[in-house]
């Protein structure tokens, strides 16, 4: 080996080393750990909220176009009722 190859070497070496001991630091970092599982549930937590209001707007709306859906017979019902009603009105106000 060249003396640049064993330089290229011995920097390798220490810029892996260098990362080993920063991944060694991370672990050994309980409450920045701690704080990042913190973070990392929170936002899981936010995530599950927000799919869970929009499944409630789903179900309110099917619930909702669900009542319209029902109520329109009914409503249909109520108004032939009515224009029965005014017809026979009408023909015994003429008579």
């Amino acid at each position: 080996m060249t003396v640049p190859e064993v330089q290229q070497e011995i920097e390798r070496t220490r810029d892996h080393l260098g990362e080993t001991v920063e991944e060694l630091a991370a672990r050994a970092d309980v409450k920045a750990r701690a704080r990042a599982r913190a973070a990392s549930i929170k936002d899981k937590a936010a995530g599950m909220s927000g799919q869970l209001r929009q499944s409630q707007l789903a179900q309110n709306q099917l619930v909702q176009g669900d009542l319209v859906r029902r109520r329109w017979p009914l409503v249909v019902a109520v108004a032939g009722a009515a224009l029965i009603g005014s017809v026979l009105v009408r023909r015994r106000r003429r008579r």
